[in-house]
């Protein structure tokens, strides 16, 4: 059986870490999966969103140290890359999230630790359970955080407050990560308000929704050439689009040719 687990319902797929029995802490296998999982999404043209959740309402305790350990050679194929400014297999399964051009949604419930973390923070929302523990755990182990997670974490909260959370490995509840900015909202069943979420964004055109991710996440921080450049690029794009022409259509139907419109996305 596999440890991370993909099928797709009504154009949202399901990603699930799925090692219950270890809280599905990280094996080097599951990155290999992850990684394939994102690269096999990325090539999909008939897809929502994407729903990324662990088994057994419990996230991921993070990386099961023992377990990569035991062969010296995955740690090291964890970190390899080939250009400096490249992404690694660790760093893959993080900011991978954030280059496939639908919305992704962490679910995150039970643990949400270290590597866990990292992995959450790659997605575009975070829906936490009120009791979930959520905690940048490199430090407690003498490591820093390695898997591109600060790339968003940067943009979430004060330098302060991230220099905080990482140095002292602090394990915070769903309420608290929620008003430093780290989940996005906290709800009594996360899974349910994921699929809430999606319903909400399938009324838009999902021309737009990519532009918009993609905008967002690549001029947060860039200069702001880059930011104009980039923001009249996407625009032209989208107005020699269909779907821009459906979006406008909508505005002015009656509900039932809204759904129908609805349809053609």
């Amino acid at each position: 059986m596999s440890l991370v687990s993909l099928t797709i319902e009504n154009q949202v797929a399901l990603v699930c870490l799925n090692r219950p029995e270890k809280l599905n802490a990280l094996t080097f296998e599951m990155f290999l999966d992850l990684d394939k999982i994102i690269k096999q999404l990325g090539k999909r043209r008939d897809l929502a969103a994407v729903i990324l959740y662990g088994a057994n309402h419990n996230f991921s305790a993070g990386l099961d140290i023992a377990s990569v350990m035991k062969r010296p050679s995955q740690a090291l194929r964890l970190l390899l890359k080939w250009r400096p400014g490249a992404a690694n297999l660790a760093q893959r399964v993080s900011i991978g999230w954030q280059r496939l051009p639908i919305p992704v949604i962490a679910v995150l419930e039970g643990n949400c630790l270290g590597g866990g973390m990292q992995i959450a923070l790659g997605a575009d929302f975070r829906i936490a359970a009120p009791e979930c523990r959520l905690s940048i755990m490199e430090a407690k182990w003498g490591l820093l955080p390695d898997m591109a997670g600060l790339h968003m974490l940067r943009t979430l909260m004060p330098k302060d407050k991230a220099l905080e959370l990482t140095m002292t490995a602090k394990v915070l509840d769903a309420t608290s990560a929620h008003n430093l900015g780290l989940v996005t909202q906290v709800s009594a069943d996360p899974m349910a308000a994921a699929l809430a979420l999606i319903a909400e964004l399938s009324a838009r055109s999902p021309d737009a929704l990519a532009a918009i991710k993609l905008s967002i996440h690549r001029n947060w921080l860039a200069a702001t050439a880059s930011l104009l450049a980039r923001e009249t690029c996407y625009q032209i794009k989208l107005l020699l689009g269909k779907n821009q022409r459906i979006a406008t259509q909508r505005q002015t139907k009656t509900p039932q040719q809204d759904y129908q419109a609805r349809q053609k996305w």
